[in-house]
């Protein structure tokens, strides 16, 4: 039942965080290239900003949660790496505490008002606004408890080295 549970889980957090962001980027690139097709060689469409621009957002935001997984965002660690890995451990901690508490404070107003514009629709496609704007409570959500994860995986190892000591 676990390990049928375990599996579940990870086709849904891939699909979030790879397929649809692959899918997304895919319909961006198509969109685009079809945009500068039809400026240049017959009639404007002006549609395909607005589908570039709903593609971009999902794209972005649900992409970095990947980079997250994988910790491929990029890093400006000087000072970091110069540290002892006790002192690492504590900057870790510190920082994704902070980032946890920022994003726990952003979550419901966020939610809130994505929701809250669920009236609005985009001008030539009619696609409502929540649904635009969805992946960054999704983003938030995932990013809470990746950051979570690694605080709670530091503070254990933390433990870990005082006890040994």
């Amino acid at each position: 039942m676990w390990k049928h549970l375990q599996r579940v889980g990870k086709i849904v957090v891939d699909t979030v965080e790879v397929y649809v962001p692959f899918a997304t980027f895919v319909m961006l690139f198509v969109v685009f290239l079809l945009g500068i097709f039809f400026r240049y060689f017959l009639r404007p469409l002006t549609w395909t900003l607005e589908l570039s621009l709903i593609c971009f957002i999902w794209t972005a935001l649900l992409g970095g949660i990947y980079a997250k997984r994988k910790n491929g965002h990029v890093m400006f660690t000087m000072v970091y790496d110069s540290c002892s890995s006790l002192v690492q451990t504590w900057m870790r901690i510190v920082g994704n505490g902070l980032l946890i508490f920022a994003f726990l404070i952003g979550f419901y107003p966020s939610l809130k008002y994505v929701l809250f514009m669920s009236f609005k629709k985009s001008n030539v496609l009619k696609i409502p606004t929540d649904i635009s704007y969805f992946p960054f409570v999704v983003f938030l959500a995932f990013m809470i408890v990746r950051y979570s994860i690694d605080l709670v995986g530091d503070i254990r190892k933390l433990l870990r080295k005082d006890l040994a000591s």
